[in-house]
């Protein structure tokens, strides 16, 4: 399994997301932390920052984005891919300063993509749900899904196929046209516990094995 990270270096990694959302709203200016442990700064993962408005015991989308394949380095990747979820996601408005306490911080870490090279009919079998995340591209499109929200979704793996397809504007059955060429990756994610709470790395094999088939 993809686990670079320890627990120490992940929660480093949400508080810099928070810590950024946080002044930039209030100043306009995007700031890196001084002495962060060395690693974030040599590694360069791909990273996705996600925001979700606590509801109750549920959770609602506030504002996902991100950098299939790094930027500069994870630190850099965590705290810019933070400043758009929060105001760049064309999917929501941006994120006002009375929302912070109200929110969850995630940051998924993502491995480097990997390419399948397989006969199409064979990738229900190859992709894992709990472990692989997706991305799709043909032509000048392209769609990617986090493993955790196929998890969340309790998908089967050919929905989780189909699903990546649609969040790329292509047919949902586009995973079987040999023109598509689709990667699979794995995250190691960690996540607020609540608004501003403790941060604990998601254990999403865990999670996965808890989705009934009816729920399916």
């Amino acid at each position: 399994m993809f686990r670079p990270y320890s627990s120490e270096e992940g929660t480093y990694l949400v508080k810099s997301s928070r810590r950024a959302v946080e002044t930039y709203l209030k100043t306009g200016r995007i700031e890196v932390p001084d002495n962060p442990p060395p690693r974030l700064l040599s590694d360069n993962y791909g990273v996705f920052t996600t925001i979700e408005t606590a509801k109750g015991d549920k959770y609602e989308l506030r504002g996902c984005i991100g950098y299939p394949e790094g930027y500069r380095n994870t630190l850099y990747a965590t705290i810019y891919s933070a400043i758009g979820a929060c105001c760049q996601d064309p999917r929501f408005p941006a994120l006002r300063s009375e929302e912070l306490p109200h929110v969850v911080f995630e940051v998924s870490v993502l491995s480097p993509l990997s390419l399948l090279a397989e006969d199409p009919r064979k990738y229900p079998e190859m992709v894992e749900v709990g472990r692989h995340g997706l991305v799709i591209r043909r032509g000048p499109y392209a769609g990617l899904l986090l493993p955790q929200v196929a998890v969340e979704e309790c998908w089967s793996p050919e929905e989780f196929l189909i699903n990546v397809c649609i969040k790329a504007w292509l047919p949902g059955d586009c995973w079987l046209d040999r023109r598509a060429k689709l990667y699979i990756y794995e995250a190691q994610i960690f996540r607020e516990k609540s608004p501003i709470g403790e941060v604990h790395e998601r254990d999403l094999v865990s999670e996965a094995a808890r989705c009934s088939p009816k729920t399916r």
